[in-house]
């Protein structure tokens, strides 16, 4: 099913796995969930989607050290239109790149920081599992 797919019965649709990818290569804003000694973390982040993996920036912190620990995260982005929204949500597994080489493959994609501040690490999940969802919106409802 797609975000096309949503009949006049149903609001929500369950996306298939392809156009869960599809929908996360055309955003650029996403939240990783991140964990370590007990405590959880979101933090938002630009990403870039290459061949059903997600890449983005990040600057030495709690985000770089807690997926460090703990590689195992979530990933989420969405988008809400006039008429429709989708989410789709990442479970998988994170690895801070070192290769200069795959750094700069990585650049080539177009990956941009909306903050202009240092970023020299660079990190890819690779997903075990996507969701996502379609909605349409009621605007009738209050």
């Amino acid at each position: 099913m797609t975000a096309n797919d949503l009949s006049s019965n149903s609001p929500v649709a369950v996306l298939a796995a392809e156009e869960s990818w599809k929908l996360l290569s055309q955003a650029t804003l996403g939240r990783i969930v991140v964990g370590a000694s007990g405590h959880v973390d979101i933090f938002p982040v630009n990403y870039v989607v290459d061949d059903n993996h997600i890449y983005f920036r990040t600057a030495e912190g709690a985000k770089l050290v807690e997926l460090t620990i703990n590689d195992r995260v979530l990933f989420e982005a969405d988008h809400v239109g006039p008429e429709q929204g989708w989410s789709v949500v990442v479970r998988g597994t994170a690895r801070v790149i070192t290769s200069f080489t795959e750094t700069a493959r990585i650049d080539e994609l177009g990956l941009r920081s909306w903050i202009p501040t240092p970023k020299y690490n660079v990190v890819e999940i690779t997903a075990s599992e996507i969701t996502g969802r379609a909605v349409k919106l009621d605007h009738t409802q209050s």
